[in-house]
């Protein structure tokens, strides 16, 4: 009787081995609605921006060509919301379907697990996952830049694109007050639609004036009025004609202004450079995760408000990538647990899960933003939650 108890469960015992033929069909399965569904997201979001944007085109006589390029441009800035939502839809999709037809019931009587039936999807999920986030740091930066630049080329026939106009910086502690006219590419022969490369040895900035305080009760201690300033990597700041005004300790009365050829800032005191200054006024969300890194660890006294705000962006960056992996730990129980009830109802219950978490995640980053909850639990702790529920709720989905 134990011997055909021992038979019994060797025969019926869940299987986790190679399964080919099983993860090539999954995967076939899994691939053909993912396809048409990205596809179909894509498009949509191409009309959405047509809509919105094709008027400016239309009325300063734009060209096809410029045209199509600005919308397969903005396409990529879409990509990191199409892509977990359409692991979910086409995972709940397959799983249903073949739910309909009993051939998941067919494999889990076979000893194959719901999960282990489905790991050629938690596979591509993965892949998607890691695909999602290197997209974003290193194709969207670029795209987005570049179709801003050619709206604007097309709105104003004279914007430069080799210039960054009128910005002002102030430094983190409070003591530097900077302002530019523009930032100016040395060689000036610019590609229409690159834009300006800060590397520090090819940027000079024109009009440039320079404000110091005082550490101690924050009076004005001097001021520079150059007409162009350049920065000189791992030494300082070179002013060119430049005007040096001193200021009494009250910082209201000034001496008599001073003209020099060239005044020079060692870097030691002036740590400021063209490319931190950029990122410094650059929204925290066209930032790369790298230089959002780079910014948090070397700039010192960064005021609380704008540390709350790169760093609740830099965690949630780091999370959302995951939603595609959470759609697949989501879509496979809802759908095996709908399967009788047919494909509509799970992807209802799909589209809400992913609506809810969307939304949980932008409310809590305006928390975090604003510094009424830790940065990494507004950045990391929707996408956490809704992964411990995934991996309970799969657990209990044999």
């Amino acid at each position: 009787m134990q011997l055909k108890d021992n038979l019994f469960q060797k025969k019926t015992g869940r299987k986790w081995a190679f399964l080919p033929v099983i993860d090539r069909y999954m995967f076939q399965e899994f691939l053909i609605p993912f396809t048409v569904l990205i596809l179909g997201f894509m498009v949509l979001f191409v009309i959405y921006d047509v809509y919105d944007d094709v008027k400016d085109f239309l009325d300063n006589n734009a060209s096809n060509i410029i045209m199509l390029k600005y919308f397969l441009l903005r396409l990529p800035g879409h990509i990191e919301f199409i892509l977990p939502l359409s692991v979910l839809l086409a995972c709940v999709y397959t799983m249903a379907h073949m739910g309909k037809n009993m051939e998941i019931i067919a494999m889990r009587a076979s000893g194959i697990s719901l999960h282990r039936a489905c790991a050629s999807i938690y596979f591509i999920a993965l892949i998607i996952t890691l695909v999602d986030f290197l997209f974003k740091e290193v194709v969207v930066p670029g795209s987005e830049k570049t179709a801003w630049a050619i709206k604007k080329k097309v709105s104003n026939e004279g914007f430069n694109i080799n210039e960054i106009q009128m910005l002002t910086y102030r430094s983190p502690d409070g003591t530097k007050t900077w302002f530019f006219k523009c930032f100016v590419k040395k060689d000036g022969n610019e590609e229409e639609g690159e834009g300006v490369d800060l590397d520090n040895k090819e940027v000079i900035q024109k009009g440039v004036i320079l404000k110091k305080y005082f550490e101690k009760d924050g009076a004005l201690d001097w001021d520079i009025e150059a007409e162009e300033a350049e920065y000189i990597p791992d030494k300082g700041w070179e002013f060119r004609k430049a005007v040096l005004t001193k200021y009494g300790e009250d910082g209201m009365m000034p001496e008599k202004p001073q003209k020099f050829d060239v005044i020079f800032k060692d870097a030691n005191d002036f740590p400021e450079t063209p490319q931190g200054i950029m990122n410094a006024i650059e929204s925290p969300e066209k930032l790369p995760s790298m230089v959002i890194i780079n910014l948090l660890m070397n700039t010192k006294n960064m005021a609380k408000k704008s540390k709350n705000l790169y760093e609740t962006t830099l965690f949630n960056r780091l999370a959302f990538p995951w939603a595609c992996v959470l759609a697949v730990l989501l879509g496979i129980p809802i759908a095996s647990k709908n399967e009788r009830s047919g494909i509509f109802l799970s992807i209802i219950m799909a589209v809400a899960i992913i609506v809810a978490y969307t939304i949980v995640s932008q409310f809590m980053i305006l928390l975090g933003n604003k510094g009424y909850i830790s940065p990494i639990i507004a950045g990391l702790g929707p996408t956490m939650a809704f992964l411990g529920y995934g991996i309970y709720n799969a657990s209990t989905h044999h």
